[in-house]
C-alpha cells in the first residue's frame, strides 16, 4: 500500500517514517506538513493508497481536508486529542484514530485494519472493467458494458453519467476512478469533466466536440492531445 503522512509535528513524522519503514507492503511516497500541499498533491496525483493525518494543524486541519477532497483514499487519523475518536468515524474514509505517542502494536492493528477494508473494497467496486466491457454496479446489479458502445462519461457532482448507444446509467463514482480503469486506445479526456470516445465525434468546431446531439468542451491543454489521436487528413 503506498501511503503519505501529513503532520505539521517532525517527531511524529519521524516515529510514523520508522513504522512505515518496518511494516512490509507499505510504501511512504511522500509527507506533508499542511493539509494545502497535501490538497493539491491529491488533485495531481491518485496513486494513494492510505494516509496518516494529523487532525490539528494550523489554518487549515485534517478534519478541513476531508471534508475538502472527494473520493479520498483510507485515512488513519493520528492526534494527541483523546475527545474526537467517535466523530472521527462519521467519515467513510477514515480506517482507524492512532493516538499520540504511537504504539507500534496499534500501529500494526490499524494497518491489519486497513489492510481488510482495502479487500473488501476490491470485492464490492462499483466499476470493474476489462479490455473489452466494463460492469458497473447499480441497485446491487452489475450491469455489462461494451467499451465501444460508450459515447462519452460525465461527471456530475458525486456520480458519472455513462452516456452509452442504448442507455444511460448513473454511477456513484468520480471520473478520476473510471479513467484509471479504462485502459482504451480511443477513450480520452477532453476536459476536466468529461471523457468522449473519439470514434463516435461528429464534428469538432474550435472548443467543442459534437457527439450525437451532445456539445462536449475541450480544455486547450486537451486539444493537441486529442489532435494527435485523430486520424487527420
Amino acid at each position: 500500500m503506498k501511503c503519505i503522512i501529513i503532520d505539521d509535528e517532525k517527531l511524529a513524522q519521524e516515529v510514523l517514517c520508522l513504522l512505515i519503514s518496518k511494516t512490509p507492503n507499505l510504501e511512504l511516497i511522500e509527507i506533508f506538513e499542511n493539509a494545502i500541499d497535501a490538497i493539491k498533491y491529491f488533485n495531481e496525483n491518485n496513486a494513494v493508497d492510505l494516509v496518516f493525518l494529523d487532525i490539528h494543524m494550523p489554518n487549515f486541519s485534517g478534519i478541513d481536508l476531508i471534508k475538502t477532497l472527494k473520493d479520498l483514499p483510507q485515512i488513519i487519523l493520528v492526534t494527541t486529542d483523546k475527545n474526537f475518536a467517535l466523530d472521527a468515524f462519521n467519515y467513510n474514509c477514515v480506517t482507524d484514530y492512532l493516538l499520540k505517542p504511537i504504539q507500534q502494536s496499534r500501529f500494526e492493528s490499524a494497518i491489519e485494519r486497513a489492510k481488510q477494508k482495502s479487500k473488501t473494497a476490491s470485492t464490492t467496486n462499483n466499476i470493474t472493467t476489462s479490455t473489452t466491457d466494463i460492469y458497473i454496479n447499480i441497485d446491487k446489479r452489475l450491469i455489462r458494458i461494451e467499451i465501444a458502445t460508450i459515447n462519452y462519461i460525465e461527471t456530475n457532482k458525486d456520480y458519472i453519467i455513462i452516456n452509452t448507444d442504448e442507455n444511460e446509467y448513473r454511477v456513484h463514482a468520480s471520473l478520476k476512478k473510471i479513467e484509471d480503469k479504462l485502459k482504451s486506445s480511443f477513450l480520452v479526456k477532453t476536459h476536466r469533466s468529461y471523457i468522449v470516445n473519439i470514434k463516435k465525434i461528429i464534428d469538432i468546431e474550435n472548443s467543442t466536440i459534437l457527439i450525437r446531439n451532445k456539445i462536449i468542451p475541450i480544455s486547450r491543454d486537451k486539444r493537441i492531445e486529442l489532435m494527435n489521436q485523430l486520424n487527420l487528413l
